[in-house]
């Protein structure tokens, strides 16, 4: 850098598809945060639908600016480079955090900082989704803030800064499977501070979006792709290698969970489909840029086996993990890391042409087995205990409760801490004999007309679509009708027992006659059954 009258110049030099490579990479990595959104939104019931995508995205929020005051810094400090655990804060606010570290580095030090902080800012979107359908969310802010802090920053700089103790270890954990523990670990002592949801609050809970968790996941894997190969820092032989392992693992995960699904319930699962690419690419996240591709191959068969059974560890602890953050995210990531040791090979990890690793047992690095599992057991219990930490501490301060009332719970986290919804306008009913009869010409009558005219219209129009029912064979109707026009008068809802039985009930055998049409007013919502 060099001053002239009219400013200063830099004339550092760097290799240009490095720097794009890197930055390429971290929109990518960026791009998986709306996707976790849309994932943990079809996942729940539409009444909290719109308040998990608000909370995974301002995750991120919160992790941006935390990783720019101190987080680059205590993750990857240049002048702390014996401290084993954790930085300093010589890069404060990114202070000096500009060009080369080093004069042989192809990018600048900036482009690297934020490369990293989309790894942490997917971290928090993953433990986000521990406040399902009755988690605040200032405080899971607040929580968060700190364990970017005290967990993520620290556990960060044991594995990837010169520095740190993992680091000189040996330990092999390419993309990052310490945060997709983390994550999970996290999340799942959330949940177990939280506390389950209502049980009486769960009749007939059903993801409400399958096609949103299925966008979503398709996104997430899109991204990934870009999150594993990219950690090579430049687009090498080892980063496309990357690319096809993580491709690999997701491929077999996804159609091992979905057989062992068909297995117990004869159906082609989406959701299972979906849950089993997801596990397939946390498990090559920390492998995908060490261990050859046949292993990969039997890596995500192994992952969609063991996560699958993992699935069950939250009802033996009688925890509410709601999105499965244990099973797809914890497990998997413990999966990638056992296969580092037992199938990296030196020369797959040196096909960047800069990294020197014996690898595992298979180029017969036996010893590697021991430090990858001290490794999966520091990270999952340090994270662990601090998480519980900052979770005891946040809940006995009055305005930082970590969990709503039962009151908000029942009426959706969206009326409760958003005041928007996800499906503001539309409420669809999944079948129009079970609700009763037809009140869109309640909606549009006159308002003169007496009541037993729209008596009446109401029960002439019954009987029409009766007729019309029976003449259209196995074909089911659905009623949508405009919230803003249902009236404590018009509204007829229908019972709990209706709701959990209708998926079972042919249509063609339900009509409503007149005689038992029951026209007393009744309230606009019952958001105890309508959800």
């Amino acid at each position: 850098m060099t001053r002239s009258s009219h400013g200063y110049q830099w004339h550092e030099e760097y290799d240009g598809a490095t720097v794009a490579f890197m930055i390429i990479g971290a929109a990518m990595v960026f791009f998986m945060v709306p996707s976790l959104g849309f994932i943990y939104s079809g996942l729940a019931r539409r009444k909290s639908a719109l308040a998990l995508i608000w909370v995974v995205l301002m995750s991120t929020l919160v992790g941006m600016l935390q990783w720019y005051f101190w987080g680059y810094s205590l993750a990857f400090s240049k002048t702390a480079k014996n401290h084993k655990f954790i930085g300093d804060m010589n890069s404060f606010g990114l202070r000096n955090v500009y060009g080369k570290v080093n004069q042989s580095d192809a990018y600048p030090e900036i482009a690297y900082a934020g490369f990293q902080m989309m790894f942490m800012c997917v971290t928090l979107s993953i433990v986000s989704g521990a406040t399902a359908e009755r988690g605040r969310l200032l405080p899971h802010m607040v929580f968060l803030f700190i364990f970017a802090t005290v967990v993520y920053c620290p556990i960060c700089y044991w594995i990837w800064s010169p520095g740190g103790w993992a680091y000189q270890w040996g330990v092999l954990d390419w993309a990052g499977g310490f945060l997709e523990i983390v994550s999970a670990v996290a999340g799942f002592v959330y949940s177990i501070f939280l506390g389950r949801r209502r049980e009486k609050l769960l009749i007939n809970f059903r993801p409400h979006n399958v096609s949103m968790v299925t966008m979503g996941t398709g996104i997430l894997w899109f991204g990934w792709l870009l999150f594993n190969s990219a950690s090579s820092l430049s687009p090498n032989l080892r980063s496309a290698y990357a690319f096809f392992n993580t491709n690999i693992s997701a491929v077999t995960g996804g159609m091992t969970w979905c057989l062992l699904d068909y297995r117990s319930e004869k159906k082609w699962s989406t959701v299972g489909l979906c849950s089993g690419i997801i596990c397939g690419l946390v498990a090559a996240t920390p492998s995908s840029g060490c261990i050859t591709l046949y292993a990969s191959l039997i890596q995500g068969i192994v992952a969609g086996v063991v996560c699958n059974f993992a699935t069950k560890i939250k009802y033996y602890l009688n925890v509410d993990d709601s999105m499965d953050l244990l099973a797809e995210h914890g497990i998997a990531g413990v999966v990638g890391l056992i296969f580092n040791a037992l199938f990296a090979a030196d020369w797959v990890i040196g096909m960047d042409g800069t990294t020197e690793h014996r690898g595992g047992w298979l180029t017969h690095n036996y010893r590697q087995i021991y430090k990858q599992i001290a490794y999966i057991a520091a990270v999952m219990a340090y994270c662990a205990v601090v998480t519980a930490i900052i979770c005891f501490v946040l809940d006995i301060i009055p305005f930082v409760k970590l969990r709503v009332s039962e009151e908000a719970e029942a009426n959706g986290l969206d009326e409760d801490q958003i005041g928007e919804f996800a499906y503001d306008y539309v409420e669809v009913r999944r079948d129009y004999y079970e609700w009763g009869v037809d009140t869109d010409n309640m909606h549009g009558s006159d308002n003169n007309h007496d009541t037993d005219t729209e008596t009446d219209d109401i029960i002439t129009n019954s009987q029409q679509n009766n007729h019309l029912h029976k003449e259209t064979d196995d074909k089911q109707t659905h009623h949508v009708s405009p919230t803003s026009d249902v009236t404590a008068d018009t509204y007829i809802p229908t019972s709990s027992s209706s709701i959990t039985s209708n998926d079972n009930i042919n249509v063609n055998e339900k009509s409503v006659q007149p005689e038992e049409t029951e026209l007393t007013p009744q309230p606009p919502h019952d958001n105890t059954n309508s959800d």
